[in-house]
């Protein structure tokens, strides 16, 4: 099938925006004689005057031939084989073009089948991440109507919809990622799609569903996200006890989180709130639930031992069968949810010199403090005399550590 081509005056895409190692990668690969393109998400956001996060790159070079060309590159993966390019710390994708049965319903195990250009489009999720960037012509190539579908904003299924979630179900989580940062209309066979499909996405690789997740919560869209995840009971699947508390009232103060984590990162979009932070948000509600049930309601007051365990047990519930959180993760939301109740004891105490602990990344339980003080304004003046306390703190360590790091240095030249 001939592609669409839109040359430069009707697409509008300045080649300036575009990561000038993507263009040199692009350059390299060309003048040794491979197709190469700029493909995906780079090109859907640069269409939509957004500045893309990644530049994934396609070519009809092999694996191993990009690497021969780009030895600073690894090649990774197993079920999808292909190259990480770095430059310093920046690294680049570049993946072979692959072909697939796009008719098959069987889950991909396996993509490693390479194809040409056409091929390689046809097995991609969505028409909005069908098109390729030609950075030589300038030109836009669409095989798939992917051009058009961003103009009207519409969210369609490249093949069959429900076809295409029974291969990689992940592709539904995609979908409504997709809706909720960009406010797209989901065309109506994926709409029943996601519904007849929702109990195939526990197939999936959990790690990579967590990823989707992680990285939606980080996107500034996570508020809209969540919504959909659970009216299309794909929530249901995966968290099922997050999912049901957000069918009560006490729900919306997950939700309230959500809003002001998005309005956060929105407000500057440097900003980037560390991952146990924005874990916590969900997880912090249902623990004032819990606590309130087992303690308060009984008027006891529990210590931070109790809250610790109380915690981990909480975070197990919710996360398993399906997650297995990563250890660094769980231990840092497990400290900074602990850390609230050091904070804000339930106990009132009489006024005390506040003291900074010797808890490892202190600075996640204070950037969550600071989320819970935008949703109760009764936290402000406490938030504001912890981060005093803890500026203070970390200028006298540094100034500590530069006094020793002198010192060490002078003993050193005496000698």
């Amino acid at each position: 099938m001939k592609p669409k081509i839109y040359p430069k005056d009707e697409h509008g895409i300045d080649i300036n925006l575009i990561d000038s190692k993507a263009l040199y990668i692009l350059e390299k690969l060309r003048i040794s004689n491979y197709i190469s393109y700029l493909v995906g998400g780079s090109v859907r956001d640069l269409l939509l005057s957004k500045q893309p996060k990644d530049f994934d790159i396609s070519t009809s070079a092999k694996p191993e031939e990009i690497k021969a060309l780009f030895p600073s590159s690894i090649l990774i993966g197993k079920r999808f084989r292909l190259a990480h390019v770095r430059f310093g710390r920046k690294t680049i994708e570049v993946s072979t073009f692959r072909s697939g049965d796009i008719e098959n319903e069987q889950l991909i195990t396996e993509d490693n089948i390479w194809g040409n250009p056409e091929q390689d489009v046809r097995r991609r999720d969505f028409t909005i991440n069908g098109l390729f960037y030609d950075s030589k012509e300038e030109t836009i190539i669409d095989y798939v109507g992917g051009y058009e579908d961003i103009k009207k904003k519409y969210l369609r299924s490249i093949g069959q919809a429900y076809l295409r979630f029974k291969q990689d179900p992940v592709r539904m989580i995609r979908c409504l990622k997709f809706r909720a940062r960009y406010g797209f209309e989901v065309d109506e066979k994926a709409r029943q799609a996601l519904i007849e499909c929702k109990t195939e996405i526990i197939k999936s690789a959990p790690a990579r569903v967590l990823e989707e997740l992680l990285r939606m919560l980080e996107s500034g869209s996570a508020y809209p996200f969540f919504k959909f995840m659970t009216s299309y009971g794909l929530l249901e699947q995966l968290l099922p006890q997050l999912a049901e508390f957000l069918e009560t009232a006490q729900g919306n103060e997950v939700y309230d989180y959500l809003k002001e984590v998005d309005e956060k990162i929105q407000e500057n979009h440097r900003i980037q709130l560390k991952r146990p932070v924005l874990l916590a948000c969900s997880i912090f509600p249902l623990l004032e639930r819990d606590l309130k049930t087992h303690y308060i309601d009984r008027e006891k007051t529990p210590h931070l031992g109790e809250i610790y365990q109380i915690i981990t047990s909480l975070i197990e519930s919710m996360f398993r069968p399906f997650f297995k959180l990563p250890r660094r993760l769980k231990t840092h939301t497990t400290d900074l949810l602990v850390s609230q109740y050091r904070i804000t004891p339930f106990s009132k105490r009489k006024k005390e010199r506040i003291r900074i602990p010797k808890i490892s990344h202190f600075e996640f339980a204070l950037q969550f403090l600071e989320l819970r003080a935008r949703i109760e304004p009764s936290l402000q003046e406490i938030t504001k005399l912890w981060l005093e306390e803890y500026k203070k703190t970390k200028e006298k360590k540094h100034f500590s550590d530069r006094k020793k790091k002198r010192k060490k240095h002078f003993s050193r030249k005496s000698l």
